[in-house]
């Protein structure tokens, strides 16, 4: 009889909320592209989009790790939003990233921002329950590596240009709540001590352990 390898599907991770302290440090380089950083990638991408509401990005920081790594798809899922998608015109960071999506990012930076600016609704998967608008640049110039080791900038417009502002943020400890109007931070304080409450209880859990 032939032996068959099973292959493991990559392992869902916890997604930490507000209070846990991986969201509020600067993340670290990652020096070297190894198994380890590609194990984390896999992992981070089934967490992102095995949700009640899959994600479009996720960071690091978000799964406790403070490394400077984010995975994102940022493309348009329903038949309205790919025939949208269509008639108006890509980036140049769209129109080669949406094809390797889903994909991660390592070592993520944004060299300069447009000044034109967007507002628009946001959330996080860190912070359920929380929701707000904020004005980010409309275009960014991205600098990244791919898992591969391949270099890439490119000008990054849309949804995506959004989710790499939002997510690059996480790597630098920034929460979106942060950047939302104070009318808006007031309204979600309480669910902010909710779950600020929940990490504290999970982490005195723990450490009885």
């Amino acid at each position: 009889m032939f032996d068959f390898i099973k292959i493991s599907r990559p392992r869902r991770m916890r997604v930490v909320c507000n209070g846990h302290p991986a969201l509020r440090m600067k993340s670290l380089p990652v020096m070297a592209i190894t198994d380890e950083i590609r194990e984390l990638a896999q992992r981070m991408i089934v967490t992102m989009k095995e949700n009640e509401i899959p994600g479009v990005g996720l960071a690091a920081p978000q799964v406790g790790v403070n490394k400077r790594m984010i995975v994102i798809d940022t493309r348009p899922v329903g038949r309205k939003e790919k025939r949208a998608e269509k008639q108006k015109q890509l980036s140049p960071g769209e129109m080669m990233l949406n094809p390797l999506m889903p994909l991660a990012l390592v070592n993520p930076e944004i060299l300069s921002s447009s000044a034109e600016t967007e507002t628009c609704g946001e959330g996080c998967l860190s912070l359920p329950g929380v929701e707000g608008e904020v004005t980010r640049p409309a275009k960014v110039l991205l600098r990244a590596k791919l898992l591969d080791g391949k270099e890439v900038m490119l000008e990054c417009g849309g949804l995506l240009a959004r989710c790499l502002q939002h997510e690059i943020d996480h790597l630098d400890g920034v929460l979106f709540y942060d950047r939302i109007p104070k009318e808006q931070q007031e309204a979600a304080n309480d669910v902010m001590a909710e779950l600020a409450a929940q990490e504290a209880m999970l982490a005195a859990t723990q450490q009885k352990i």
